[in-house]
């Protein structure tokens, strides 16, 4: 599950602050137009824009995270996505949740993948989710959850895996984020983490074939929809 440790995700980044001192100082100093670009929405009075209740994957169901267990970003302009890590929630569906709606706890992933398959939409894409403990890779990475324990093997059942891969193909598509173990890692393999999830009940073989077919899947979909 996602750190409380966040590596300084919380505080106000040098790139907000660089986009602050270029609006106390108009005149006097001068910022890249890609910073701006990137940025905009950072600057006081003004927001990205959001649709309430809006997923990035088609069937997911939205329900939010606390805004204190994620960034507010603009990726991949601001930052490129090129990661997907995969956790396990060391508890049921709902305490994961209840977990990741309270500001205290200072970590939530993106997405949970529940037992049946379905899926559960917590933080956006867009957004920098603290799940990593690791503050480049929660900017450069989608974290997905999945419920269960990493001790019990029976907690991976097969619609789990086909839904969690049907999930991480249209990442790695919308992303351009190669289908391997390179790009696609567990928790536990996040540097400075202490975390051993998704634990090693967790077929990863398995994994990446279904990945890889539910990408061949999509491909083909979408040629025969063109």
């Amino acid at each position: 599950m996602g750190e409380k440790k966040l590596d300084g995700d919380r505080q106000l980044g040098r790139r907000a602050l660089l986009v602050g001192g270029a609006v106390a100082a108009v005149g006097t100093a001068v910022l890249a137009r890609e910073e701006l670009s990137h940025l905009w929405w950072r600057l006081p009075g003004v927001d990205r824009p959001r649709v309430a209740g809006a997923v990035d994957f088609r069937g997911a169901r939205w329900v939010a995270a606390s805004t204190a267990n994620y960034r507010r970003a603009d990726r991949p302009a601001d930052y490129r996505i090129d990661r997907v890590v995969v956790h396990v929630t060391q508890g049921g569906y709902r305490s994961a949740v209840r977990v990741f709606q309270d500001p205290g706890h200072g970590a939530a992933s993106h997405s949970i993948v529940r037992e049946d398959g379905r899926i559960t939409q917590l933080v956006r894409e867009l957004d920098v989710a603290f799940h990593a403990g690791n503050r480049e890779y929660n900017e450069r990475s989608v974290g997905i959850e999945h419920e269960g324990f990493v001790e019990r093997a029976s907690s991976f059942t097969d619609e789990m895996y086909a839904g969690s891969a049907r999930l991480t193909a249209a990442i790695c598509a919308r992303y351009g984020i190669p289908v391997d173990r390179r790009h696609i890692i567990g928790h536990v393999e996040v540097p400075g983490t202490d975390h051993t999830d998704p634990g090693r009940y967790w077929d990863w073989d398995r994994y990446l074939r279904l990945v890889r077919e539910a990408s061949t899947d999509r491909a083909r979909t979408t040629a025969s929809a063109t």
